[in-house]
């Protein structure tokens, strides 16, 4: 499975309800099997600049592809690029993260 996060600052504060709205519509594209969209809690004292994160599990890198050749990602990119500041994005194989210490990776 790949992972896919990416998070989002906003120019302004007065844009993260417009980026997370303008990232939401990435949840009707079909190949994700699990997306998500959410606000930072900015909880940590330490980190507190992402905004929005988005993130998804899919089941190969073609159903990821398939998702950012999507014509809503095309529109998503289009309605936040504006609006944001910078964006992290990390795609990762799931089976290859350690989740152990004695993991080898």
């Amino acid at each position: 499975m790949i992972r896919h996060i990416v998070f989002f600052t906003a120019r302004h504060d007065g844009n993260i309800e417009k980026i997370r709205e303008g990232l939401q519509i990435l949840t009707g594209i079909p190949h994700a099997q699990h997306l998500e969209i959410a606000l930072n809690r900015k909880s940590d004292p330490n980190s507190k600049e992402v905004d929005v994160v988005v993130y998804g599990e899919f089941a190969d890198d073609a159903a990821l592809a398939a998702y950012k050749a999507h014509e809503t990602y095309a529109e998503s990119i289009r309605q936040v690029k504006r609006l944001r500041e910078m964006r992290f994005a990390v795609d990762y194989d799931q089976a290859q993260a350690v989740t152990s210490p004695d993991d080898k990776p």
